[in-house]
């Protein structure tokens, strides 16, 4: 047997996919967001995909920006990853769901047939710039090919009752916790159970606007870093409750800031990496974050991303690929 938690962090490959300008457009702007500089997201984005590739030296593949999804770039909403196996989500944002749908345009016609998108203005990200009677979005399926054509195994989440969003999963290495959140419902966690059979899967209850990850991360296979807000905190007592594996923890005083990527890409002789926020971000967690003392710290900023809702979690599907049979 291997060492405990040995899994969390392995990694060959980074999944990105490119800023659309409908994310600073009328299509782009609306549900009460603040408006956003494309140019400096799409310099953000450009600097994270740097970093993935050359500090990290991970094998970067980057999907092109598509303007039919103005929150495309929140591709690690679309899928849970561990091992050979990719679990394709189900959003609970109708509008993403075009993003991971099997069959497409179709998908979302029938969906929808009878709702007026404005009307739903709030349970989107982003809004549309006028009403219409029926949203049309064309089947855009670059994250299932991507990872298909690297040789994961594809699993599908066909219970139309189920809502999953990937970042409200988080992996320890030894287990998976799921927030059950606005985003997440209790049938999307029983499917990453039954996805990953191998390692426990727990619940976790998320109050508030955010996914499990805005509040929570791993700062290295024993040690679990949050925010101080109470919803954070919370979040951090319940999974000390459920788990049977004793973890570290490490509070910062921005939730942003334990949204982080505890990375392993295998290079000979060089510890682990934390990929974090940094850059000008999030200043007051900089130096608490400098008492993970066992790894490479990465600062990377998002500021202008996170306008549209982005954490670093969500900017990138980073993973290890092997054959499969």
């Amino acid at each position: 047997m291997g060492t405990p938690g040995e899994g969390l962090g392995r990694c060959s490959h980074a999944l990105i996919r490119g800023v659309p300008e409908s994310l600073a457009s009328g299509e782009g702007a609306g549900a009460g967001l603040p408006a956003l500089d494309l140019a400096k997201a799409q310099r953000e984005h450009g600097v994270l995909g740097g970093k993935l590739r050359q500090r990290l030296g991970l094998q970067l593949i980057e999907l092109p920006p598509e303007e039919s999804l103005p929150l495309g770039p929140l591709l690690g909403d679309m899928a849970v990853i561990q091992g050979d196996t990719a679990l394709i989500t189900r959003p609970w944002s109708p509008a993403r769901r075009p993003e991971v749908s099997t069959r497409g345009a179709s998908v979302v016609e029938e969906g929808w047939k009878e709702l007026n998108v404005w009307s739903l203005k709030e349970e989107l990200v982003v809004g549309i710039s006028q009403p219409c009677p029926l949203f049309y979005c064309p089947k855009i399926d670059g994250v299932r090919k991507a990872l298909q054509d690297l040789g994961l195994r594809i699993v599908e989440m066909e219970d139309e009752n189920a809502t999953l969003d990937g970042t409200d999963v988080l992996f320890t290495g030894r287990e998976f916790f799921v927030g059950l959140s606005k985003w997440t419902n209790h049938r999307g966690a029983e499917i990453v159970a039954d996805t990953f059979r191998d390692f426990a899967v727990s619940t976790v209850p998320v109050s508030g606007p955010s996914h499990l990850r805005g509040l929570c991360g791993m700062g290295g296979p024993r040690t679990v870093v949050a925010g101080s807000s109470e919803a954070a905190q919370k979040a951090v007592r319940a999974m000390a409750v459920l788990t049977d594996h004793p973890y570290a923890s490490l509070t910062l005083p921005d939730d942003a800031a334990a949204d982080c990527l505890f990375l392993r890409p295998g290079m000979p002789g060089v510890p682990p990496f934390l990929l974090h926020r940094g850059g000008g971000d999030l200043p007051n967690s900089q130096e608490a974050l400098q008492k993970l003392s066992d790894v490479t710290l990465v600062p990377v900023s998002c500021s202008e991303l996170e306008k549209a809702g982005a954490g670093l979690s969500s900017l990138c599907l980073v993973f290890s690929t092997r054959p499969h049979s």
